[in-house]
């Protein structure tokens, strides 16, 4: 009896053991998707009017550092610099009084332009007044010193104390010449900070950019959002190296200044665009003032550490820029600019893939690292100084994958690689994009520059593959019509303006499948033993030299 009871015992505990399975059953381990809620919650928070535009050295700065930091922490995710997930960036801010004036004596008179409307001119310099006086004005076409292209603007010239004039872009969108330097693609001689640094090494005293949209990418909305206001920049540079005085002027007051000078501005445009340009002495003097307010302050790139495997000192970065351009208290109505898909969207994907990493079993054999960057918008401040100062070794980061402005829309049948024809990651880039039944085609703005304004140049600049890819203008439901009418839609009225906002009904299927991609791609070169090569005839494969080289 005691024996059958015995059994009754066994059978009964099995039976509320079996009970506790149902009950409690085990749980399947957490997806590696791209979490979209997670992603949309983060792009609604960053890009709130409480983050006030998050313009480094601002209180949207404090806010957007403790939310990365906040999220970082929560993910369980390592301090990649030290103890700390800051990089501390030292920067110097200077904002021009209203009262700047930039005016041209000639022949015919006096030209004056109007500050904000006709031209905005700052200076690098940290001072609290910077000006030209009855500098001579000489126009340099596009501004360009290239032996490989056998080029020179400022052949048979000395610009020292005087100001240049100089053409958007590079000599082969001014030509429309696929022979000349790389036809309708931008080059890095096309970026307007190259033309800025290239005038202050030749010791000019002022630097004009004419201001072209379609030329430069960009209206002169985004001209005047970026480049009125606090103007930063690294706290380094020593105001000898930089001319007194840099800015745009308008297209249409371009046209006005040559006429007063007697020439013809399409006329000299078409010949700065050709071999065999010299630069003009126009016959104009530059008179310009700013009074100035400076202060120096440290902004912070954020850096969180998912520890690796076998190789764990090897690197994978994550990038994304977090600052935007804060808010103008001059302007009426809505005054900030919450930059929701610039770079909103991009650190909400550097979050979700963060998490996807996090649950991804078993971990990758090279670390991964997730970047937010500062001081981007414009001049790339935060990326810059990364790599002068790196927390990895440049030589041991296998890869930086940027995220930039995710597309707002739904799937493409198409993927961009913006300045293609660099490394092979573009080959790990395709194939994920035919998994996802898409296929990679040319990009479809070269002449824009885009990678040249993106973190992945300042990379690949120093040596170190970097991608930058999105989902092109093939939407899958509508077609590429409708796709870049959106775009150019978004590019003439968000971008850089107060505009560029979030709103739950955001279409995010395109992005979810580009952060899929990227999770693809940095996967697959954090569990490779293999370095991404570059290509022979990638323009940073010297760069990659010098930094392998002992």
């Amino acid at each position: 009896m005691m024996r059958i009871l015995g059994n009754w015992g066994v059978l009964a505990a099995l039976g509320l053991v079996l009970t506790a399975c149902a009950v409690h059953p085990k749980l399947p381990p957490p997806s590696t998707d791209i979490d979209e809620t997670a992603f949309r919650d983060h792009v609604g928070v960053l890009a709130s009017d409480d983050f006030e535009g998050r313009k480094p050295g601002t209180p949207g700065e404090e806010k957007t550092l403790a939310y990365l930091v906040g999220q970082f922490r929560k993910l369980g995710l390592k301090p990649a610099n030290g103890e700390s997930f800051l990089q501390q960036v030292p920067m110097v801010e200077t904002i021009a009084g209203t009262d700047a004036s930039l005016s041209f004596a000639g022949h015919d008179g006096t030209l004056t332009l109007a500050y904000g409307k006709d031209m905005v001119i700052w200076s690098k310099r940290g001072l609290p007044q910077a000006e030209l006086r009855r500098s001579e004005l000489v126009f340099v076409g596009f501004g360009i010193v290239a032996p490989e292209y056998a080029w020179n603007d400022y052949a048979d010239i000395d610009v020292h104390g005087k100001t240049v004039l100089v053409l958007a872009n590079d000599p082969g969108y001014g030509s429309r010449d696929p022979k000349v330097f790389k036809g309708g693609a931008m080059t890095y001689y096309g970026r307007w900070a190259y033309k800025i640094e290239e005038a202050g090494r030749q010791g000019a005293a002022g630097v004009l950019l004419i201001h072209d949209s379609d030329a430069a990418g960009y209206g002169w909305s985004a001209i005047q959002n970026t480049w009125t206001g606090a103007q930063l920049d690294l706290a380094k540079i020593p105001a000898e190296t930089a001319a007194a005085v840099e800015g745009w002027i308008q297209k249409d007051a371009a046209r006005a200044l040559f006429s007063s000078a007697g020439l013809d501005f399409a006329a000299a445009a078409a010949v700065a665009a050709h071999a065999g340009f010299k630069a003009l002495p126009m016959g104009e003097r530059v008179d310009a003032t700013l009074h100035n307010s400076v202060r120096q302050f440290t902004s912070a790139n954020v850096m969180a550490l998912l520890p690796a495997g076998s190789r764990r000192h090897e690197y994978v970065l994550y990038t994304a820029h977090w600052d935007h351009l804060g808010r103008d208290f001059s302007r009426p109505g809505h005054n900030i600019f919450n930059g929701a898909a610039d770079n909103a969207s991009g650190v909400a994907g550097l979050l979700a893939l963060a998490q996807s990493f996090v649950r991804t079993k078993p971990a990758a054999d090279r670390s991964i690292v997730f970047m937010a960057l500062t001081g981007t918008e414009p001049d790339l401040l935060g990326s810059e100084y990364y790599v002068a100062h790196p927390v990895f070794p440049l030589r041991e980061t296998a890869a930086v994958l940027n995220l930039d402005t995710l597309r707002s829309g739904g799937p493409t049948r198409d993927l961009t690689i913006f300045s293609s024809g660099n490394t092979d990651l573009e080959e790990s880039a395709r194939a994920a994009a035919l998994l996802q039944g898409r296929e990679v085609t040319a990009e479809p703005t070269p002449e824009r520059g885009f990678y040249f304004s993106s973190d992945s140049f300042s990379f690949a600049k120093a040596g170190v593959p970097a991608l930058y890819a999105k989902g092109g203008f093939d939407d899958t439901a509508r077609g590429p019509v409708w796709g870049r009418v959106q775009f150019e839609d978004y590019m003439a009225h968000r971008y850089r303006q107060p505009g560029d906002q979030y709103t739950p009904d955001w279409d995010v299927r395109g992005a979810l499948d580009d952060l899929r991609l990227y999770y693809d791609v940095g996967n697959r070169v954090a569990r490779s033993r293999r370095f991404p090569r570059w290509y022979l005839t990638s323009e940073f494969r010297v760069s990659h030299d010098r930094r392998a080289s002992p």
